[in-house]
């Protein structure tokens, strides 16, 4: 026969009992009974550890929950401006008793503390309330609000059932809503699916695709993927496991990033069609078998390059920089010596050739450093897809007073609307400006230059016609280095440094295209500047 737990005797049911109270009072929570009338009945001594303007709990029995309230209020215990409306605060105090709620409310004290209260029914009808001081937990809580809204990174908790926990205003904003508050305990599911109902996203394929590879990132203990906002933004969204067996997810911009990976792709496709092109020469197999040769021969004339290169920067920077130096010293000397000796018209012109002067400096200085940029492989590229046509236009109307003043016509011909190219906006109307005010200084006076554009397979082609002089041929070639001039040689500087056609040539092989020039059946000069069509 199994035995039966005998029943306490009645000395020993109220040993337990005074044993049950006096550990409720060790609690470091408050614990406070009341009837289904809503007074007081019991409460530990903690109660008054967190109310101290009360009288001793033990005089507080029978009292009223609302009674119990207004003297909270009444002590200033209560932090404004919850205590303001009495009435509605009792309200809302009670409502936890009556709806049953088993969510925590919260109660602001005016000595910076924070009361969390639990309610549950008893079986006869009554409630306990459990009074918690929980001060440091949600001053915890707030920091770390606080530390994440103030992040670059959207941020987001999610509880044990992929419940929104907390999140800062980047996240929220960017799935859509216009505070955390609004997405709070929402299922990551759903907030997925809301996201994309609403094309947040940029979704490449199908959008049930899409939501699985990010339900199957978030899942997993360590996840990642990239996202596209349609915005423009792209994110890398990292996923965590948490300790509490919840998530963490953050999204970090690697927009920049990603750009940079497709300038690479672009330019890998531009290496492999050259490497194609260079392939399909017919002295390919000449120049390996004589590479060692040609090698040693490179070599030799490299070096022999550099040091007229160097003889020739020399000389030409001495006079390029020395002549509109010597004309802005002269002239600001001139009028500061004798400023009342001159008429307006003077002086004004006097301005006019210092202003001259000064630009003719800086755009050396300008292509010196852009040249130098490319060379070093740190020259920017912002490449936009642009109609070609309104390059041409904007340089003809850049340019078009200088050519006015030489008597020469400068018109755009030949050019379709659907001419489109992928290229840096300013770099592209450097080449375009450059290759036009190389054909009007090569011009004389009464002449022709005109620009146009065409398609050639992959490419677009924007060509640049003189009725000037012309080039010899064996100097074709030799224009295209720095401070080289057609039929000039190298000391001739009256129409620049030689620097123009040089920086359009390797702003062009930058974009992954190309430069030629070659001379007219009837004169002049024809330069065809080639750039990847978008």
């Amino acid at each position: 026969m199994p035995k039966v737990a005998q029943l306490p005797e009645a000395g020993a049911a109220e040993d337990v009992s005074a044993s049950v109270l006096e550990a409720l009072d060790c609690l470091r929570i408050a614990v406070t009974l009341f009837d289904s009338e809503e007074c007081l009945i019991y409460s530990n001594t903690h109660f008054n550890y967190l109310f101290r303007s009360l009288p001793p709990h033990e005089s507080l029995i029978g009292a009223s929950y609302a009674d119990l309230i207004r003297l909270e209020i009444a002590g200033g215990e209560i932090a404004e401006p919850e205590c303001l409306d009495a009435d509605t605060f009792i309200a809302r105090r009670r409502q936890q008793l009556i709806e049953g709620s088993y969510r925590p409310f919260d109660i602001p004290l005016a000595n910076g503390r924070t009361i969390e209260l639990k309610a549950r029914r008893t079986r006869d009808g009554g409630w306990i309330v459990l009074w918690t001081d929980v001060t440091e937990a949600r001053n915890l809580f707030a920091r770390l609000e606080d530390a994440i809204e103030l992040s670059a990174d959207a941020f987001a908790f999610w509880d044990r059932n992929d419940r929104l926990v907390l999140c800062n205003t980047a996240f929220a904003e960017m799935h859509g809503a216009p505070v955390p508050a609004a997405i709070v305990n929402v299922p990551f599911e759903e907030l997925v699916h809301d996201a994309v109902r609403h094309d947040k996203f940029a979704i490449d394929g199908h959008a049930e695709n899409w939501i699985e590879r990010r339900l199957e990132a978030h899942r997993a203990p360590a996840g990642a993927l990239t996202v596209t906002t349609t915005e423009g933004p792209s994110y890398l969204v990292r996923e965590r496991a948490t300790r509490d067996g919840g998530s963490a997810t953050v999204f970090t911009d690697v927009t920049e990033r990603r750009r940079i990976e497709a300038a690479l792709t672009e330019q890998t496709r531009a290496l492999q069609r050259t490497r194609k092109a260079l392939l399909k020469t017919k002295t390919e197999a000449r120049r390996r078998s004589s590479y060692l040769a040609d090698l040693t021969r490179q070599l030799d004339a490299a070096e022999a390059e550099a040091d007229t290169a160097k003889t020739t920067l020399l000389r030409t920077m001495s006079h390029e920089l020395k002549t509109p130096l010597n004309a802005i010293i002269g002239f600001s000397d001139l009028l500061g010596a004798m400023p009342g000796r001159f008429s307006a018209e003077q002086v004004s012109e006097y301005a006019g050739l210092i202003h001259t002067a000064g630009g003719n400096l800086l755009r050396l200085i300008n292509q010196i450093l852009d040249l130098t940029k490319i060379s070093a492989g740190r020259f920017p590229l912002h490449k936009a897809v642009m109609p070609i046509s309104s390059a041409l236009y904007s340089t003809v109307d850049a340019l078009g007073a200088r050519a006015a003043d030489k008597q020469i016509s400068l018109s755009v011909e030949d050019c379709g609307a659907d001419l489109f190219v992928e290229a840096d906006e300013n770099a592209l109307t450097t080449m375009i400006a450059n290759l036009a005010e190389n054909a009007i200084a090569f011009t004389q006076e009464g002449g022709e230059v005109t620009i146009s554009a065409r398609r050639d397979d992959d490419f677009i082609c924007v060509v640049v016609t003189d009725n000037g002089p012309g080039v010899a041929p064996e100097d074709l070639s030799r224009i295209l280095a720095p401070f080289e001039q057609a039929g000039r040689g190298t000391a001739d500087h009256s129409h620049g440094a030689g620097l123009g056609l040089p920086l359009v040539k390797s702003l062009a092989e930058l974009h992954g295209g190309a430069l030629a020039v070659a001379n007219g059946e009837h004169g002049g000069l024809i330069a065809t500047l080639e750039l990847p069509s978008a």
